[in-house]
């Protein structure tokens, strides 16, 4: 048996560019799409897909998302059965960032002691620690953690978090990584989403791997369009590790979740469109406290300042 497989080598832009397309409009049962970190910066999608496709018809949705450099640059094999993902994501280093250990099961045995613990299996969704706005986001929460620790992370009151908030709201949640990082940090109730049904997979299962499935509540929803999403805020803090434009649509939703008092992440931003994704959010009355910049990305900190109280 073999497995039809269409590659791009590519920059990383257009790698998360085609995942995200691409995983609507293919059907998830007949192909898988995945992409991983070469080597020098480049980037590479795969497409594995369950019966020879129609060359065209590919090239067509890769033009349609990428442009016709890229469909040209496609190239069709037929590959022995492996599970490439995994054995890709196998040869990974562990990444540390703040207390957060992130890992494989090859390097269970190697968590440090003071360390906090979290392992990803091989899977078709973003989220390895690897990237810089992965990274970015875990230093936030590392960030949000210690402060935790010195002070309460709301305003206007000695503990815990903003009256009648939900813990936190991780949207296009990956593999799972951010929420599992939260949930291991706060010990409070995570809503995680994702548009795409393998992702959701995949952050179910690491959730149990990391043994906080009772803290991770994983579903599937586009944005913030889901009513479990509206039902468990307002929010401590919410979490989006996406894109600028989906960023841009989601301000005004995300500055409602966001409880007097809370926190918002943003990341997957280059440095050119930072400013223009603080605009939207500073319309929200959100006001930026930390740039964090990793591996050329930016991720953004900001929070809603309640009024009321004045922080102690």
């Amino acid at each position: 048996m073999s497995t039809p497989l269409v590659r791009l080598d590519c920059d990383e832009p257009t790698a998360r560019r085609l995942v995200a397309v691409l995983g609507e409009g293919l059907e998830t049962e007949a192909a898988a799409c995945a992409a991983f970190e070469a080597a020098e910066g480049r980037w590479q999608v795969a497409i594995h897909f369950r019966d020879p496709p129609d060359p065209e018809a590919v090239r067509a949705l890769v033009r349609a998302a990428a442009g016709e450099a890229a469909a040209d640059a496609l190239v069709f094999v037929s590959l022995p059965d492996t599970d490439w993902v995994a054995r890709s994501l196998a040869d990974l280093a562990p990444v540390r960032v703040g207390r957060f250990f992130v890992h494989g099961a090859h390097d269970r045995a190697r968590v440090p002691a003071n360390a906090i613990g979290i392992e990803i299996e091989a899977a078709q969704a973003f989220g390895t620690g690897h990237h810089g706005t992965t990274a970015g986001c875990l230093a936030a929460i590392d960030m949000l953690a210690k402060r935790r620790r010195r002070a309460p992370i709301r305003a206007g009151a000695p503990r815990g978090r903003p009256t009648g908030a939900c813990g936190f709201l991780d949207l296009g949640t990956g593999s799972g990584v951010l929420a599992i990082a939260a949930a291991k940090s706060f010990r409070g109730l995570v809503i995680a989403s994702d548009i795409d049904p393998r992702a959701v997979g995949a952050a179910r299962a690491n959730a149990r791997l990391n043994r906080v499935q009772p803290l991770v509540r994983v579903l599937r929803a586009t944005g913030t369009n889901a009513a479990t999403i509206a039902r468990q805020g307002p929010y401590a803090a919410i979490l989006a590790n996406i894109l600028l434009a989906p960023l841009l649509r989601l301000a005004v939703s995300i500055g409602r979740l966001a409880a007097p008092g809370g926190w918002i992440v943003l990341s997957g931003l280059l440095p050119a469109q930072a400013n223009a994704a603080l605009a939207a959010y500073r319309a929200q009355r959100l006001v930026l406290q930390r740039r964090i910049v990793r591996d050329g990305w930016v991720t953004l900190l900001l929070r809603r300042h309640c009024r009321a109280r004045r922080e102690r």
